[in-house]
């Protein structure tokens, strides 16, 4: 892969976290603001309802952060673009469309296919 392709990605994945870390940060102020009392019990469990959603969403962003991270160590040390399953190169238009993946579309394929036949 070229130097300007891996700089590219270098840059698109650390603004990317930059934005999910300050997003985390703006739910957990806004989960620790005292919010009103609903005298109301659906007012209360449409509150509660949006912020159990909100964890949800926060959880995965979490997920995504930890394979940012990855995918920044990989650049560092020069295995940014190469499966981690079986060696090859992953392909740009692959890590344009998922730059934190470690696997080719092959070896990713396989292992969807394995994981839904074992009912994973």
């Amino acid at each position: 892969m070229k130097k300007k392709d891996i700089d590219d990605f270098k840059k698109l994945l650390s603004k990317r976290l930059e934005e999910l870390l300050s997003q985390a940060g703006d739910t957990v102020s806004g989960m620790t603001t005292p919010n009103e009392n609903f005298p109301d019990p659906t007012d209360r469990a449409a509150l509660e309802s949006d912020r159990n959603f909100m964890l949800r969403i926060r959880d995965r962003e979490h997920k995504l952060i930890k394979k940012i991270k990855k995918a920044l160590e990989r650049i560092e040390n020069g295995t940014f673009g190469i499966c981690e399953t079986c060696g090859e190169e992953i392909t740009v238009k692959r890590l344009k469309a998922r730059p934190v993946t470690s696997q080719c579309i092959e070896c990713k394929s396989k292992e969807e296919a394995l994981e839904k036949a074992l009912g994973l």
